[in-house]
């Protein structure tokens, strides 16, 4: 049985190493969330046995949970690198056909060809329609569209496109050069109840499950989901001193578990020798 019961934990000990070796890697990886391995213990009796004489079986892994802390914001001094200050996540749209809807804290924005504003991996940025004010008029995800730069001031087609402001609220405001100012949207923001329950798919993004709930759309400044900062990105929430700790821990807990197999096996070899 101890055989079993320390392989267990030498896989344990492994599952360990592997999230903790994932977080050391993506500690340069813009918006990225650390995860944490979660264990819990096998204990088996029968109805009629004492549990004073029983060991335990072992260890499992419950869950990797992933931790969504807030990280630091670097300042980059790029408009179109924008931060949230806050539980946000930034709503973005896959390039047909597919148009899956995803969500990322990674929000390096950058402009394509086509003056469509993307991020990392070529989603569009989503924007909510505003009034004069700057307040979104809907929050409803059929009513957001792809964040796109104009060329030229759509009441005078020789007034180019000359600067570009994001705001604390995520009002995109466009100015040209004969000195009118638009506001294109302001920035997609959704929340959800159960974070845990979201599910990565990679490059910072995570898409919405049963566990997660549903999204909560809103512009930014209301509730939890915080503020924009433009000119900011959110770095990794790994602590390299933290991982470089756990990663020692991790690694005592493989030796010790070979360790008691390797005792195990001297042991039943004694046996064995004795009986010859």
């Amino acid at each position: 049985m101890s055989f079993f019961t320390s392989l267990s934990g030498l896989k344990a000990a492994q599952t360990d190493l592997n999230v903790i070796s994932n977080n050391v890697a993506n500690t340069n990886s813009t918006g990225f969330k650390k995860s944490k391995a979660q264990f819990g213990d096998l204990f088996a009796a029968a109805p009629t046995q004492t549990t004073k004489t029983v060991s335990g079986q072992g260890v499992r892994l419950n869950r990797v949970t992933q931790q969504f802390s807030q990280g630091t914001l670097q300042s980059t001094d790029k408009t179109l690198d924008i931060a949230i200050a806050g539980e946000g996540f930034f709503a973005v749209k896959g390039q047909p056909p597919h148009d899956d809807l995803t969500f990322t804290r990674n929000g390096a924005l950058s402009v394509r060809a086509d003056r469509q504003v993307v991020d990392t991996v070529g989603n569009s940025a989503q924007l909510f329609p505003v009034d004069a004010n700057g307040i979104a008029t809907s929050t409803d995800p059929a009513d957001m569209f792809d964040f796109v730069l104009p060329e030229a001031d759509p009441s005078d087609a020789t007034a180019l496109l000359a600067n570009i402001n994001i705001s604390n609220e995520g009002v995109v405001s466009a100015t040209f050069t004969n000195g009118n100012q638009v506001s294109l949207g302001a920035v997609a923001l959704a929340s959800f109840s159960a974070l845990d329950g979201l599910r990565p798919v990679g490059d910072g993004h995570w898409q919405i499950t049963g566990d997660s709930g549903p999204a909560l759309f809103t512009q930014a400044g209301n509730g939890a989901v915080g503020q924009i900062r433009s000119g900011s990105l959110e770095l990794a929430n790994v602590d390299i001193t933290d991982e470089l700790v756990s990663l020692i821990a991790a690694q005592r807990n493989f030796q010790a578990n070979a360790q008691a197999i390797e005792t195990s096996n001297t042991l039943t070899q004694t046996i064995i020798n004795l009986q010859v």
